[in-house]
């Protein structure tokens, strides 16, 4: 089993962390990223809610269950509703004792919805993303980029790529994302992700996506709400911490994962990356979603933007982090340029950036501290100790 960075097995791991502070967990992420596997190699006491025999199983030993010493563990929370009450009781009547309940969940709406109706100041929130580059060895990183960190697509030995995004995209559209409560058919959702698949990396336009629909952009927006709590979908919002200047306040949006992406952008299994319209914006967003998975998996507070102005001068990823605004600047290049370091200096400068980084390909890491080229590993190293 790989070891996952939320839970390394050390007390100040994350998820260990919150277990000693709190009666009970929702651990949330997409489905099948390894929220089962990793919960059930810390609980004794396992429920499967979308299983009518676990349901039972947990209503007769009810009693015997809450009352034991072991972590309890109920997967796919959201199917049984009901038991969110129960939760809140079994807690109340023994505040003193953390760590009790770890609740997993593949959607945050239904999910979310019973939580902080029932058990709110009783339960903190930890997501699990797929697999990402600090749980995997540095020889699976261009892997990592290419099928996505779900641990059956491909990422661990390269087989399963793109057929399994494609199965998976299809049983989210066909299945579970109409039981979580989205309006729109199978047909629908798979043009839907087709075209948020061209569009990523761009800013958002919803009266765009709704043209090609037919949908009015109220009702794409809405849309957008289902795949985004899916885990699917990543808005970066607009940098807009001064309003005296003239920044656009449009997100940008990016899928979470490049395997879902490049299968949807036609990617084959024998195809290299380089051919791939958009590569750049695939690699912008793997870079986007590695250090904000990082920062999270850290347990680091922070929060990301996008900036452009209207002159059209970018930064990719601006962050707020350990009480600093960094400004990050992606390339894929093997060869950053120095006047790719000018630019990223003279946009950071209206945002009065404490730290600016240059994200290439290239190896290795150089800079005083304040202005850094770096490739992935160190930008995520920076970010993170």
């Amino acid at each position: 089993m790989i070891e996952r960075a939320i839970a390394s097995g050390t007390p100040a791991s994350l998820l260990h962390q919150r277990l000693s502070r709190y009666p009970a967990v929702a651990l949330v992420g997409p489905r099948q990223c390894g929220k089962t596997t990793l919960a059930r190699s810390l609980g004794s006491h396992y429920f499967d809610m979308e299983q009518e025999t676990d349901r039972l199983r947990l209503d007769l030993q009810w009693a015997d269950v809450t009352a034991a010493s072991e972590l309890v563990v109920i997967d796919e929370a959201q199917a049984s509703p009901e038991i969110f009450p129960r939760l809140r009781g079994a807690i109340d009547a023994d505040r003193r004792r953390n760590g009790r309940f770890l609740l997993l969940g593949s959607i945050s709406p239904a999910l979310m919805r019973d939580v902080s109706e029932s058990l709110a100041g009783r339960l903190t929130v930890v997501e699990l993303s797929p697999l990402s580059l600090r749980e995997l060895p540095p020889d699976d990183a261009e892997r990592l980029w290419r099928c996505g960190g779900f641990p059956d697509g491909g990422v661990l030995d390269g087989h399963g790529f793109p057929q399994w995004q494609r199965d998976y995209l299809t049983l989210l559209a066909q299945r579970d994302l109409p039981a979580w409560g989205l309006p729109s058919g199978p047909q629908t959702t798979r043009r839907l992700f087709g075209l948020l698949a061209a569009r990523h990396g761009q800013l958002w336009n919803a009266s765009d996506i709704g043209r090609a629909l037919g949908l009015s952009y109220h009702t794409v927006n809405a849309y957008l709400d289902y795949l985004e709590g899916a885990f699917l979908i990543r808005r970066l919002p607009a940098y807009s911490a001064n309003p005296s200047k003239q920044f656009t306040k449009r997100p940008k949006m990016y899928w979470r994962d490049s395997g879902l992406l490049h299968s949807l952008s036609g990617l084959g299994i024998d195809d290299e990356l380089a051919s791939l319209p958009g590569v750049g914006a695939s690699w912008e967003g793997h870079v986007i979603d590695q250090v904000l998975t990082a920062l999270s998996q850290a347990g680091h507070d922070h929060e990301a933007w996008h900036l452009r102005t209207a002159t059209g001068r970018e930064i990719d990823l601006v962050l707020r982090v350990r009480r600093e605004v960094w400004a990050i600047e992606i390339k894929l290049t093997t060869q950053p340029k120095g006047a790719d370091m000018a630019r990223l200096d003279e946009t950071a400068s209206l945002i009065g950036a404490h730290r600016k980084f240059l994200v290439s390909r290239q190896p290795g890491s150089f800079g005083d501290g304040v202005r850094t080229a770096c490739d992935l590993v160190g930008m995520i190293s920076a970010a993170t100790r």
